[in-house]
Parts: structure tokens; sequence; C-alpha cells
């Protein structure tokens, strides 16, 4: 239901239900769990990409699982499975890219909007499908929507429940990029390289920044960027980059 492997210093996450839209079963999300973890201990790991298998990227939560009389509640699919992915991919210290392959809906949707960087091919939607069943957003996507694209369009999309284009998404700021359908995956990768080559403490810095920015005012963000400033000038991946630049060459950074 997972598929992972690491090349060239990224970890490649592919979602492998095809045959269900790559909807969550528990197992699946504990095996989820379980990958995010190790990309998280391991050096080699400097960046994540989460993608999908075929044509689809997430249909969310498999509504046969979550009405089974034997099977897991809501409270439980949402504490135990959703919950601690979000926070997984919140708080690893490396650029997380959600590559979004095709439609994204529900818990799906939050997945990829919970991720540092989302891209999409053309023919990729997001939907907040959740009011057509009479649920509520979960999984992040009224804490992460509303902060990507304003309150006003995050409510419109969530109560009617609309699909919205990849295209539309990049216009309004939900996601980075779109990448046309024959060149995505070539793309998704390039990028994911292109971050695992950086200077991945520097970045992880940022994202500790970027997360306390949702609840810090301006003095107490700005200190913090004093401090991890310091931080950061300190690394070895600071020596590299600025000697890098006096010689005019091409950085060769660690992660350190």
């Amino acid at each position: 239901m997972i598929q992972f492997k690491i090349s060239e210093g990224v970890g490649i996450i592919h979602l492998n239900r095809p045959e269900k839209y790559h909807s969550f079963v528990r197992e699946m999300a504990l095996n989820l769990q379980k990958v995010l973890s190790q990309c998280k201990n391991d050096e080699e790991i400097r960046s994540i990409l989460i993608t999908a298998t075929g044509k689809a990227f997430c249909a969310g939560q498999d509504l046969i699982e979550a009405t089974q009389k034997e099977g897991p509640s809501l409270t439980e699919i949402v504490e135990e499975h959703y919950n601690p992915i979000i926070k997984q991919i919140r708080s690893i210290e490396k650029p997380v890219i959600a590559a979004v392959n095709g439609v994204a809906a529900g818990a799906g949707a939050s997945l990829a909007l919970c991720c540092d960087i989302v891209i999409a091919c053309e023919n990729a939607s997001f939907i907040q499908a959740f009011s057509k069943i009479g649920l509520i957003p979960d999984s992040g996507a009224t804490f992460f929507l509303p902060r990507l694209i304003g309150m006003q369009k995050a409510t419109g999309l969530m109560m009617t429940g609309e699909p919205i284009s990849a295209m539309e998404a990049e216009k309004i700021g939900m996601i980075y990029k779109v990448f046309s359908n024959e060149s995505f995956e070539q793309e998704s990768l390039k990028l994911a390289k292109k971050l695992a080559e950086m200077a991945t403490k520097g970045l992880g810095l940022t994202k500790r920044l970027l997360n306390s920015s949702y609840s810090n005012n301006l003095g107490e963000q700005l200190n913090m960027e004093r401090d991890y400033q310091t931080i950061a000038g300190n690394t070895v991946d600071y020596q590299e980059g600025v000697e890098a630049f006096l010689e005019k060459r091409k950085p060769e950074f660690k992660g350190k």
C-alpha cells in the first residue's frame, strides 16, 4: 500500500492502492507513519517526495472501512491515522514535497496541502469532499487552507465541495507550480533532488520558523529569526556556501 525507496538523497513515497484511488485504510496509514519516521531519522534522506501510482493522488478515507461495525471509528481514524501523519510532516525538518498526480480529495487533499511545497500535473484537482457526506474537513484542512487562500475562498470550497483544478489552485496560491502531464514525474524528481542538494539544515530551520509564524507576533518572530540565523551561521553548510560564493563555484552542501 506504500512503496518507498531512496534515490540521490530523496525519500520517495508512493501511495499504492490504485484500485481504490489510494484511499486510506488503517494498514496504509500506519505504514505511512512508519515510513515518515524513517525519513525523519535517516541522515541519508535530505528531502521527501510524496506522490502516488496511477492516475489519482488520494481519495481520502476508504468509507467501507469507516462504516464497518468492526472497523475503526471516525474518532480513531482521525486521531490514530491522519493526525499523526500531519504532525509528522510538519515536524520533519526536511523539505516535504507533495507531487499531486491526479485527484486529491478529502483527507487526500489535506495530506497534500500540509506539505512544504505542493506541485501538480495539469490533470490534477483538489476537492474538499467532506461536506458531500455530512462531515467536516479534517487532517488539518481547516488550519492550512484558509492560510493558503483566505477565509472566503476556503469556506466556499469546503461548504460546496466544488473541485478546483490544478491551474486554478496555482493561480490562487493554493499550490506552488503546475507541470505538464508529460514532464510531471521528471520535474517532481528534479525539484526533490534539487532540495536534497541544498543546505538542508537551513531549510529545516526555515520550516521551524514558518511553523512558529502561525502563532507568534512580529516581535517574537523577529527574535526567533535572530536566534536561528545565529544557529544557521554556525553550520558547516554556511561555511561551504560562503566559500563557494567567493570561489565562484557550486557549493557542495552536506546538510550539517
